[in-house]
């Protein structure tokens, strides 16, 4: 019989404690983001928060820097392979090797498939797939250099495994291929202490969201509960993935849907 280890464990083993980690989230120019960048600045963390405008990185830096978090701003276009190193080197540049990555720029289609553009189809793989996979193996490789454990948390969507038939059939894809990335780098970089972790929303208010509903109207009305989720509630899952407390939690697909995938 395997003699227990000691418990060298607090109880409970809950800590959100991010000091001395340095996290890069991607898409944080608004919706979550913003408040991923926010909330992982006041759990200690130093934040690079990138994205493709300067002034609402320099709006989203001085809101972090102001509540006294430690934040930079990175431009970083998730189509642009030269963009996305570049932008990688400068936020290392900026606070120290990335340890906490969280892959969360992506583009709706909002089309049905047949009548997508070339363009449109290249820029969604390339924004919800393609860059985040380039850039999760961009910070792996640096992580795994210099023998240092991390944290990959990417941001997919109920829609990876639920889709109604009415338009964005391609955003379904990516973020279906965004979820099986982390299944499978989770176990690639597991022998490195890297864990690897995805987050599939149900609808919550954003940027996009507001975007889709003025296009095709309210339909919380449809929803179990009646609503869309609040970013905050997005808070908790987000920082049990990124902090000691998921020592053990990789390759998981975390749904936070408030019952929408589920009817």
């Amino acid at each position: 019989m395997t003699e227990m280890q000691p418990n060298t464990y607090p109880l409970p083993n809950v800590s959100n404690d991010l000091a001395g980690q340095v996290a890069l989230v991607t898409g944080a120019t608004s919706g979550l983001g913003w408040r991923f960048a926010q909330v992982l600045a006041a759990a200690g963390a130093s934040v690079v928060a990138a994205g493709r405008r300067q002034e609402r990185l320099d709006e989203l830096v001085a809101e972090i820097t102001a509540a006294g978090g430690t934040a930079a701003g990175v431009v970083m276009d998730m189509t642009d392979t030269d963009s996305i190193l570049a932008g990688a080197a400068e936020a290392a540049a900026a606070f120290g090797t990335i340890t906490i990555l969280v892959n969360n720029a992506g583009i709706p289609d909002a089309q049905r498939a047949h009548k997508m553009s070339i363009d449109l189809i290249d820029r969604v793989f390339d924004t919800n797939l393609r860059g985040p996979f380039v850039l999760s193996c961009e910070i792996a490789r640096h992580l795994i250099e210099q023998k240092l454990p991390g944290r990959q948390i990417n941001i997919a969507s109920i829609s990876a495994t639920n889709y109604d038939g009415h338009g964005a059939a391609l955003y379904s894809v990516t973020k279906a291929g965004i979820a099986r990335m982390s299944e499978v780098l989770a176990v690639e970089w597991a022998r490195n202490h890297i864990n690897v972790n995805c987050i599939a929303p149900g609808a919550f208010h954003s940027e996009m969201m507001d975007g889709m509903l003025e296009r095709m109207g309210d339909f919380s009305g449809a929803t179990p509960r009646k609503r869309l989720g609040d970013p905050a509630q997005l808070d908790s899952t987000l920082l049990y993935l990124c902090s000691p407390a998921s020592d053990a939690v990789t390759g998981a697909i975390i749904k936070v849907d408030d019952g929408q995938s589920s009817r």
